[in-house]
């Protein structure tokens, strides 16, 4: 059993398992971080981004004056932004059986995987995670497609021009393996390849293999997997959470006797209480909007949106909040808040009983009857007409690189009156932010996730009891800013076994037993020749007729082969030795018999008598089952 890791970004895991003569991928994560090296694509022509200067080496060369832009002494990539790719060189992707989705963060990477790399598998995912997978690489696409840019930069991406970058551009990893956002035409052909399921539902592949997804508490709709043989079982625990949110409670006990976990994506900000968190989001928000100023919040469509949305909620009239109007604008936005209340059976218990009374799951239905709560597909149009301030905006991308939140930055930016807060735990705040310095807006970090931390991992480890625990190498070290923190890091026995970037893993399993099935019923007659032609072929596929073909085994002696060759009358033998075998080459037949370890081949031109009569020969020599 193997384990290929495709991805550096272990709450973006890509990794693939060879099992049972089985080649499954364990998600397609998109790493979107490598967008941060680029400049922000603004919705109307920014004068301060045109503006910025072109960087100039050390020894005064300007070749990349157009390709590199500085600002407030950081260098960033004037071009279409790009995206790191799982490693595609580190094994053939056509190969892999099935593609197996833990949510919808996990999938964005699919239309690169599914339509250039020759894959003709099956995908698994549940159906809340395929909906609002969809969404937001609807939303991606939507915000990359509407800004166009004419300009490509590659030739700051030569390993020697790298070099002489400064940070973080010079540590970017496979700069030459970056690429464009995909197409919607792609994104409907990758998702056309999904096959829905439901949890606990078991998979059969290929009769080796049973797969089952279990919700992991993370997401709506997202899963674990467990990946069992009759006597082996593999667990697949990735994005999961044990905290009360909207979705369904994570499914703990099916994941008991596994002789290998495979742990990933755990919380990126492992001291942060998220509810902690939602109070100190509240609170911020609530002092700007006294004060006079604008809320922004970098966000995605789904997700963490509907907590804050139902914190704020219950928020709102206690903090004197109920005039202010609250924006949601995506080309997507619609759709989300539709999706969120339809999707009942994917929810908490207490959210699903809601449905039946009937009551909307979700409290954003009635911010938005009451008009707390506006949704727009982008800044123009209807937004334009009823935009009042002070306002609170939740709008993408979290990156701030493409999107209607770039139009904000550069609207809101320069007044400290206003507040950016991000929440979004994905990209560094401070990364996102530098295109936009000097910045007088006020900055807050709430950043919000719900996935497992430390402790409750050693927890649910000591529960489970695996025999073995794979995971990514930043989980088996302290983070590097806090080194002394020895209890964020996994900790079991025995030790886990840790993997990074295009790194092989062979797992410690021994396989004692196999399943066989034998077949008790005599191999079925040949049916008689029919007159008709178009009979005789419909019968000749038809496999009621097909004969059993015997197995062989055993291996042929040389020289008694020869002797009954010589017997048959053949005389001019001559025989070659090979690296796998042997040839006996009938000079005067024009014939080659081809002894290898496990075949034979018969070459015999034009002779077909010939080559039964020589076929028969070497059968006598094998035993037949």
């Amino acid at each position: 059993m193997k384990l290929y890791c495709l991805s550096g970004h272990p709450t973006l895991p890509c990794n693939i398992l060879k099992f049972k003569s089985t080649t499954l991928m364990l998600d397609c994560g998109l790493d979107m971080t490598s967008v941060l090296s680029f400049l922000p694509l603004p919705l109307v022509h920014s004068t301060r981004l045109s503006k910025l200067p072109g960087w100039v080496l050390k020894d005064g060369n300007t070749q990349f004056e157009k390709e590199l832009k500085e600002c407030s002494g950081r260098v960033f990539v004037d071009s279409v932004p790009e995206f790191c790719l799982p490693e595609t060189q580190l094994i053939d992707l056509s190969t892999v059986d099935v593609i197996l989705i833990s949510n919808y963060h996990c999938m964005m990477a699919l239309p690169y995987i599914t339509e250039h790399t020759g894959f003709t598998g099956t995908v698994y995912a549940t159906e809340p995670t395929v909906q609002i997978g969809r969404l937001l690489m609807e939303e991606l696409v939507n915000f990359i497609e509407r800004v166009p840019k004419a300009q490509s930069a590659t030739m700051w991406k030569h390993k020697e021009v790298q070099r002489q970058l400064p940070a973080p551009l010079k540590d970017a990893i496979e700069v030459y393996t970056w690429r464009k956002c995909y197409t919607m035409q792609e994104v409907n052909a990758a998702l056309s390849k999904i096959q829905l399921v439901g949890y606990s539902q078991k998979i059969e592949l290929f009769g080796a293999v049973q797969v089952t997804p279990l919700s992991s508490g993370y997401a709506l709709g997202s899963s674990n997997w467990i990946i069992q043989s009759h006597y082996e079982k593999v667990s697949y625990v990735s994005g999961s959470s044990l905290l009360t949110t909207h979705p369904q409670p994570m499914d703990q006990t099916a994941l008991k006797n596994s002789d290998v976990l495979i742990l990933t994506g755990l919380t990126q900000i492992p001291t942060a209480n998220p509810d902690g968190m939602v109070g100190e989001f509240c609170s911020n928000l609530a002092m700007t909007i006294r004060n006079g100023g604008n809320v922004l919040v970098p966000c995605y469509p789904s997700g963490v949106i509907y907590d804050l949305l139902e914190c704020l909620y219950q928020y709102i009239d206690s903090a004197g909040l109920s005039n202010v109007p609250f924006y949601f604008i995506s080309p997507v936005a619609n759709s989300s808040l539709e999706f969120s209340q339809i999707f009942a059976e994917w929810l908490c218990h207490n959210k699903q009983t809601k449905v039946y009374l009937p009551e909307p799951p979700f409290p954003h239905a009635e911010l938005i009857q009451t008009n707390k709560l506006k949704h727009y597909p982008s800044i123009h149009g209807d937004f334009s007409n009823d935009f009042k301030q002070p306002c609170v905006v939740f709008t993408g991308h979290p990156t701030l690189r493409f999107g209607d939140v770039v139009h904000f930055m550069e609207l809101w930016g320069k007044s400290s009156l206003n507040t950016i807060i991000f929440t979004e735990p994905d990209f560094s705040y401070l990364d996102a932010l530098a295109p936009y310095q000097p910045l007088a807006m006020k900055c807050v970090y709430c950043p919000i996730d719900t996935r497992l931390n430390f402790i409750q991992v050693t927890k649910l480890l000591k529960e489970v009891q695996p025999l073995h625990v794979v995971c990514p190498e930043q989980y088996t070290q302290p983070p590097a800013s806090q080194a002394h923190r020895s209890d964020l890091m996994i900790d079991c026995q025995p030790p886990p076994m840790s993997y990074r970037r295009a790194e092989v893993l062979t797992l410690p399993f021994k396989r004692r037993y196999e399943k066989i099935e034998i077949m008790p019923e005599p191999p079925p007659k040949i049916a008689p020749p029919q007159t008709s032609k178009k009979r005789k072929r419909a019968a000749e596929g038809s496999p009621e007729t097909q004969p059993f073909k015997p197995l062989l085994s055993g291996s042929i002696p040389m020289d008694q082969f020869v002797q009954a060759l010589e017997k048959h009358g053949f005389s001019d033998l001559k025989i070659e030795d090979t690296a796998k075998g042997h040839i006996v080459h009938l000079q005067e037949a024009d014939t080659l018999i081809q002894f290898e370890e496990d075949s034979t081949h018969i070459i015999c031109e034009h002779d077909e008598r010939l080559r039964v009569r020589l076929r028969d020969m070497v059968l006598k020599f094998l035993q037949k089952f």
